[in-house]
C-alpha cells in the first residue's frame, strides 16, 4: 500500500486515538499536527498492524513509530501495572544502526514518555556494561540499541528479550550497509513474543524487503515520495559543485564558512585521517571546528556531537558513518570536503540540511581524480551539473555563488610566527681541552697538523 492508496485527510494530534498525557508531551513541545509520514503511519500503527515506512531523511520518522509504542507501552504509574505479569522486563525495542542515532532516539522517547514514568534505556557499544545491566536489572520498559551490544546483553543473559512485544528498526537501510543484517536477524529470531513490527527506511533494498517478507505479518508499506522520485535529492537544497585542487581545498573551505548567512555547518570526508586534519587546520585557522569519526572514544564524540548542538562549535567534521543518524535543525550547509562514493551516500550527507521545511546549502568539492565518480552521481540523480566549473580559493564566482564578503581570506586569526631553533653543535665553539679558552678554526687546523707530524716522525 502506498501514500497514493490513502486518502488525502489532514489530522491534528487530538484528533488521533492517544492518551491525554501524550497529547500533552506533543504539545509541550510544540508538536501539532503530524507531518506526512506520521499522519500516514499513525492510524495502521495505533491499531497494531506491521508497517514499512518509507521516507527520506528529516521527515519525523521517530514520531511516526514512537507515539505507538508509548500508547501501549504499560507502565508503573498506569492502573494496569497491577495486574501485569512481566514488570521490569522490556516490552519494545527499537534497533539502530550507530551509536549517535542511538542517544538521538532515546533522547526523544524519553522526552515523549517522561510524564507516563515509562522507563528507556539506550544501550550501545564504547560504554561500559555495568551501568547498562544496572539498568536493566532495575527494570526497564523501553530499550532502544545498537544491534551488537544488544546482541551481547542478551547472551549474557542480562536483556530479556523473550517479553518483546513490539519491536522498531529504524534507518534499516543504513544496517544494511554496515553489515548488521545477520544481528538483527538473530534479534527478531528471540522475540517470539512479539505481535507487532514496524520498519522505516530511506530506501528498500532487495535484501530489506526480504527481512520483511519473513518476519513481518502482512506489513502496510507507505512512502512519502513517489516512485518515479525515489532516492532523489531534497529540491529545497541549493547545490553547487565546484571542481578543486586538492592544496587549496582547505583555502575554498575557509573562505565559505565565512559566508553571509552561514549558520551551523557540516563538512564531509571520505576518511577519518582526513577528516581529523581537516578539523585540526579549521582550528589553527581560528574556526570553531570539532572533528567525529570512528578513531575517537565514545565520549569524544558525545562532547563534539553535544559541542555541536550547544552552539560551542559551528563546524561538524564528519565522516560518513560517524554521522549517520545525526539530526540536529538549522544546519545551513553542508560541505563535501571529499566527493560522496556514490548517489545514496550524496543523498544522505545534503539531507542534514533543509530539515523541517528550512532551506539549505550543499557544496560538493571535486578534484580531478573524482571525476568520474561525481559523473556517475550526477547522471543517476539528474542533476545537470556533469561538468563542475574549475574553482579556486581566489576565482570571483566562488565569492559571487556563496555570498562570500570580498576580500576574506582563508584565516580567522594570524598565523602563530614560527620559531626557529639554531642547532647549538653547529655555531658553539668548541674550547681548547688544555688551556681552557677558546680556539678559531684556523687554530685547531694547525694543531691537528702538528699532532700528525709528531705521530709521522716517531
Amino acid at each position: 500500500m502506498s501514500a497514493s492508496a490513502l486518502p488525502e485527510v489532514s489530522l491534528t494530534f487530538a484528533q488521533l486515538p492517544l492518551r491525554p498525557q501524550t497529547i500533552e508531551a506533543l504539545h509541550a513541545h510544540g508538536f501539532i499536527a503530524p507531518f506526512a509520514i506520521q499522519e500516514m503511519v499513525l492510524p495502521i500503527a495505533l491499531g497494531d498492524g506491521d508497517v514499512i515506512g518509507q521516507a527520506k531523511t528529516g521527515t519525523g520518522k521517530t514520531l511516526a513509530f514512537g507515539i505507538p509504542i508509548i500508547e501501549r507501552v504499560i507502565a508503573p504509574d498506569d492502573v494496569e501495572w497491577a495486574e501485569f505479569t512481566h514488570k521490569g522486563m522490556p516490552q519494545v525495542l527499537i534497533v539502530v544502526p550507530t551509536r549517535e542515532l542511538c542517544t538521538q532516539v532515546a533522547r526523544d522517547i524519553e522526552e515523549l514518555a517522561s510524564n507516563r514514568g515509562i522507563r528507556t534505556l539506550a544501550v550501545y557499544g564504547g560504554r561500559a556494561f555495568e551501568p547498562q545491566i544496572e539498568a536493566l536489572n532495575t527494570g526497564v520498559e523501553i530499550v532502544i540499541g545498537t544491534p551488537g551490544r544488544l546482541l551481547d546483553l542478551s547472551r549474557q543473559g542480562q536483556l530479556k528479550l523473550k517479553e518483546v512485544s513490539r519491536l522498531v528498526l529504524d534507518e534499516a537501510d543504513e544496517m544494511l550497509d554496515l553489515g548488521f543484517l545477520p544481528d538483527v536477524e538473530k534479534i527478531l529470531a528471540n522475540t517470539p513474543k512479539r505481535t507487532q513490527t514496524m520498519l522505516f527506511s530511506a530506501t528498500m533494498p532487495g535484501d530489506i524487503i526480504a527481512l520483511a517478507r519473513r518476519f513481518m505479518n502482512q506489513p502496510i508499506h507507505i512512502r512519502t515520495q513517489d516512485s518515479e522520485d525515489e532516492g532523489a535529492v531534497v529540491s529545497r537544497i541549493e547545490q553547487h559543485v565546484l571542481r578543486a585542487h586538492a592544496m587549496d581545498k582547505i583555502e575554498m573551505l575557509s573562505r565559505i564558512l565565512q559566508a553571509d548567512g552561514r549558520g551551523p555547518t557540516i563538512v564531509f570526508c571520505r576518511t577519518k585521517r582526513t577528516c581529523q586534519k581537516t578539523a585540526d587546520d579549521l582550528i589553527e585557522r581560528g574556526f570553531r571546528a570539532a572533528p567525529i569519526h570512528g578513531d575517537l572514544g565514545q565520549s569524544a564524540r558525545e562532547k563534539a556531537l553535544g559541542d555541536f548542538k550547544a552552539g560551542k562549535s559551528d563546524v561538524l567534521v564528519a565522516t560518513d558513518v560517524a554521522a549517520r543518524g545525526i539530526d540536529i535543525e538549522g544546519i545551513t550547509h553542508v560541505i563535501n570536503y571529499q566527493c560522496p562514493e556514490d548517489e545514496k551516500t550524496y543523498v544522505h550527507r545534503i539531507g542534514r540540511t533543509a530539515r523541517a521545511g528550512a532551506d539549505g546549502i550543499a557544496v560538493t568539492f571535486v578534484d580531478w581524480d573524482e571525476l568520474a565518480r561525481w559523473k556517475m552521481i550526477n547522471q543517476v540523480l539528474e542533476l545537470g551539473l556533469a561538468e563542475p566549473e574549475e574553482t579556486y580559493s581566489s576565482s570571483p564566482h566562488l565569492f559571487e555563488v556563496l555570498n562570500i564578503p570580498t576580500g576574506s581570506t582563508g584565516r580567522m586569526i594570524k598565523a602563530k610566527p614560527v620559531v626557529r631553533i639554531e642547532s647549538k653543535t653547529a655555531t658553539a665553539p668548541r674550547r681548547d681541552s688544555g688551556r681552557g679558552k677558546v680556539a678559531s678554526p684556523q687554530e685547531r687546523v694547525e694543531r691537528t697538523r702538528t699532532r700528525t707530524k709528531k705521530f709521522k716522525d716517531s
